[in-house]
């Protein structure tokens, strides 16, 4: 199993019960994940049943830490002796003055199949048996929920299983990188000692202390190039990164760590002096910009 998980997958699962008094019932669960800031969980279900949305939500907060979630829920009741729908003539009523208000405004007015399609307009009148015989349906689906719930879980998992290796050799990259533009670092000093030496020669070069002052100025700017502290915390945040890969859910803390990525690699380009350490700071920011769209994908 991979150690960190992704944010998009897929779960089913299905169910049956036949109940005496409660009619053959049969349903099939679905979730799905994409990506997500945070844990978002949408339910749609069969009418009636509409205390499994709370199981639902519980259920993917148990197992899941990011990503926008859908469960829906599709049952069907084989009950040629169910008794007849009736309206509920309270719900109804206040369904039809929002719709007259809004039909004030130029909206449409409904019609009549899509009143009745409306949560709570149509009911079945149940007695003791038949509501007994409901949750019994009603916890058969809270199991099958669970199911498809760790089905889901188990999709996401393997999309971790494909994401971790992608990765960790974008961060081996910027490893590589880091040490590269080190060793470019340190030719720096020497760049600008000489850029500098050459133009003060040019532009005065019968000026007295000339030497001294070219040492000075070029010292100035060396320090103001230097690109070590960015280097130190690059190498750090490889390290960091290295670490949130064994220590899942990952992706919040990964996230923010690659904006620390691309602060510190457009410093670097900023402060670089000589064009070999910008071309290295500039590959340094797509190979971020890259693994920065990997992270997005990881809970």
């Amino acid at each position: 199993m991979s150690r960190i998980s992704g944010m998009t997958g897929f779960g089913r699962a299905d169910g049956a019960l036949a109940v005496e008094g409660g009619g053959d019932w049969s349903w099939s669960v679905e979730a799905r994940s994409v990506n997500g800031r945070n844990l978002e969980v949408r339910f749609r279900g069969p009418p009636g049943f509409d205390t499994l949305e709370r199981h639902a939500k519980a259920s993917a907060q148990a197992r899941l830490s990011r990503g926008q979630v859908t469960v829906g829920i599709q049952a069907k009741r084989a009950d040629p002796g169910a008794a007849a729908l009736k309206i509920n003539q309270d719900v109804l009523a206040r369904y039809l003055a929002l719709a007259n208000e809004l039909a004030e405004e130029g909206a449409t007015p409904p019609s009549a199949d899509g009143l009745l399609s409306l949560r709570g307009v149509l009911e079945a009148p149940e007695d003791a048996d038949e509501a007994e015989a409901r949750a019994a349906v009603e916890a058969a689906m809270a199991v099958t929920i669970d199911q498809a719930m760790d089905a889901l879980k188990l999709s996401r998992d393997r999309e971790g299983g494909q994401l971790l290796p992608v990765i960790t050799d974008f961060i081996a990259r910027i490893d590589a990188l880091t040490v590269q533009a080190e060793t470019g670092a340190a030719a720096q000093t020497d760049a600008i000692r000489e850029r500098f030496t050459r133009r003060m020669t040019e532009l005065a070069p019968d000026a007295p202390g000339l030497q001294d002052r070219i040492f000075l100025e070029a010292a100035a700017l060396a320090t103001k190039a230097d690109v070590r502290e960015e280097l130190d915390r690059l190498t750090a945040h490889v390290a960091s990164a290295r670490t949130l890969l064994q220590q899942p859910p990952a992706g919040r803390k990964l996230d923010f760590l690659m904006q620390e990525f691309m602060r510190e690699a457009n410093t670097l380009c900023s402060k670089s002096a000589t064009t070999a350490l910008t071309g290295i700071g500039l590959e340094l920011k797509a190979v971020i910009e890259q693994l920065r769209e990997q992270v997005q994908n990881v809970e």
